[in-house]
């Protein structure tokens, strides 16, 4: 039971990350007029991918100092992300090491 409680954070927080790469394309391709976001479709896609990660990059975007245009809250959150990923990869090592992981 253990083990999957791990396995499914650790999906979780992987799924997050390609999230945040994936909103962090479309809002470059946006931005340089390769996808049209009158467009339903990609409206309908950038939208879900901006409600999605915005829980996790509104709280770096706080922190971080403003660049100008250049928004460096996707790259930090990454790394997090997989620091996040990496203790829990070593508390379940830990568990496992223990003998309490079923």
């Amino acid at each position: 039971m253990i083990s999957a409680i791990f396995w499914l954070a650790g999906e979780l927080i992987h799924l997050m990350i390609l999230a945040i790469i994936a909103a962090a394309v479309m809002s470059m391709l946006i931005a340089f007029g390769v996808a049209n976001p009158r467009n339903q479709i990609v409206y309908s896609v950038a939208d879900f991918l901006n409600k999605l990660t915005e829980p996790v990059l509104r709280p770096i975007r706080r922190f971080l100092p403003y660049f100008g245009n250049i928004d460096i809250s996707p790259v930090v959150a990454i790394l997090l992300l997989q620091a996040l990923q990496m203790v829990l990869a070593d508390i379940y090592g830990r568990l496992v090491m223990a003998g309490m992981a079923f």
